[in-house]
């Protein structure tokens, strides 16, 4: 018997009797018979190599390369966290820069689910079933700082020589959309030892050129779930003290915990005290906490500050891992009172609040590295702090304004407006018990009151019309969105009332 194309089929036993029973074929196993299956549905599968285009075989234009077959060289690999491609990135094109090296830059095409394959896999896949050809260089635009972005490669292939030695380098960027949370950089080469040098020289500028350095950033999660996605940079801000309001004194402390000790470092370095510090700045909310920040960060110009709040303070392990690295930093942790939660709590997890305790305890005595927590909720801090002491050297509380300071804050929102001192002093008694935010808001009023009826000016008047919306009862809940704690504004207006109309 024959089949359509001509070959002879015949039955084990008729091949016996042809050839003898020595020579008849042994049965095959289950597991061979499923190993040569798969082998013929690949080999149906497989589309024909197009001998035209050559230079789209991926692993014939590697071994053009290499020189010897892709898989017969050892890889070497290193990764780095998500935020860290810029950093690769620019660390790879510093290192090409080297006497004696160049390098040709292509990309890959192919299965859009790389994300899991080793290097390894990608050359079995591009050699056997030709999965993977080359293609375009997939960039990724970066921001590397408040008002610049950066093309970097998020997956490519540097065709590499140095002094004659032929490799090659795959860099591979974060892939959100596939559960890929990292940066991979995996070298081919002739021997290992060349893998590891390259990655460690490779890691040496990447700590050295790091773009994170000096910079004010926060952490923001990615918009697929996965990892950490790019931080946010902000622009430093350029306070003066004339710009703070504080009881005086207060900013002294506060100057001298995380100021002072960046300033005399090598001192206290040279007598032995750590450099480590923790500040918690306490009070109601709009009394300025917020701002007092941002007047430090005026003044800490060489300091990396991450910023973390709310949900991202989760990422408190990557931001002590980067203010290690990038000292002196600061690390910033807004509204702890959202995470300060009992001991047991979450199924006997470790609470966020003592995870960040212990990250702060990590960093080890000889870092430079300032930790500032702000909250509105010291008494939810205080038994995680008094249970790890020494993780905060100085609690700090921003109180409401006192008169004098309710006359300052006028002054410096209303600059230009012409307060006399008649209105002053009535805005100062009729704000008694209010925040920063309350004064700040009153005179973005007045000004818009002056602008509607088109006046060159604001006027008293204007103000005086400001200040009774606010203290009304229909923007009872706009003081408290302000920061006025309780209804102090209320009693003060039914006390004063009363008093009159007695």
């Amino acid at each position: 018997m024959t089949d359509s194309s001509g070959v002879e089929i015949v039955s084990s036993d008729e091949y016996a009797a042809r050839y003898g029973p020595d020579r008849a074929p042994s049965p095959l196993s289950i597991d061979e018979i499923a190993e040569l299956f798969g082998e013929f549905l690949m080999a149906v599968a497989r589309p024909q190599r197009k001998d035209t285009e050559p230079g789209r075989d991926l692993s014939r234009r590697l071994r053009e390369h290499l020189g010897a077959a892709p898989a017969d060289r050892p890889v070497v690999k290193a990764a780095y966290p998500p935020y860290d491609l810029p950093n690769v990135h620019l660390a790879l094109e510093r290192w090409f820069q080297g006497e004696g090296r160049s390098y040709e830059l292509i990309g890959m095409r192919g299965a859009q689910h790389h994300g899991e394959l080793t290097l390894g896999d990608i050359l079995e896949a591009a050699d056997r079933y030709d999965r993977f050809t080359v293609g375009a260089v997939d960039y990724a635009h970066l921001p590397v700082s408040p008002d610049a972005e950066l093309a970097c490669v998020s997956c490519g292939f540097y065709l590499g020589t140095e002094d004659g030695e032929r490799f090659a380098v795959l860099l591979r960027g974060p892939q959100d959309e596939y559960g890929r949370n990292k940066v991979e950089v995996e070298v081919l080469a002739q021997d290992k030892e060349f893998g590891d040098r390259m990655l460690a020289e490779l890691d040496a500028l990447v700590r050295a050129h790091n773009i994170f350095r000096g910079q004010v950033l926060s952490f923001e999660g990615s918009e697929f779930g996965h990892g950490l996605g790019p931080f946010r940079f902000h622009r430093r801000p350029a306070l003066t003290r004339a710009d703070i309001v504080l009881p005086d004194g207060l900013l002294d402390r506060v100057e001298r915990q995380v100021v002072g000790v960046a300033r005399r470092r090598e001192q206290l370095r040279a007598a032995g005290q750590h450099l480590r510090r923790g500040l918690l700045l306490y009070g109601p909310p709009g009394t300025g906490k917020t701002h007092t920040l941002r007047y430090l960060l005026s003044h800490l110009q060489e300091f990396t500050v991450v910023i973390l709040s709310g949900e991202s303070i989760d990422a408190i392990g990557p931001a002590c891992a980067l203010a290690r690295m990038l000292q002196p930093a600061l690390v910033v942790l807004e509204d702890c009172d959202l995470i300060a939660e009992s001991r047991d709590h979450g199924g006997g997890e470790q609470p966020l609040l003592f995870q960040v305790l212990n990250e702060m305890d990590g960093l080890g005595d000889d870092a430079d590295v300032a930790f500032l927590l702000t909250t509105n909720r010291a008494d939810l801090l205080e038994p995680a702090l008094i249970q790890r002491p020494g993780r905060v050297d100085l609690a700090v509380e921003i109180p409401l304004p006192d008169a004098a300071g309710r006359a300052r804050l006028l002054q410096l929102y209303g600059t230009g407006l012409g307060l006399d001192e008649e209105i002053t002093a009535e805005v100062v008694a009729r704000t008694e018990g209010m925040t920063a935010s309350f004064t700040k808001e009153l005179v973005r009023r007045a000004v818009l009151i002056g602008a509607e009826r088109e006046s060159p000016r604001t006027e008293a008047a204007d103000v005086r019309a400001a200040l009774d919306e606010l203290l009304s009862d229909r923007d009872r809940l706009t003081r408290r969105l302000l920061g006025v704690p309780g209804d102090q504004a209320d009693e003060d207006q039914r006390d004063g009332d009363g008093e009159d109309g007695g």
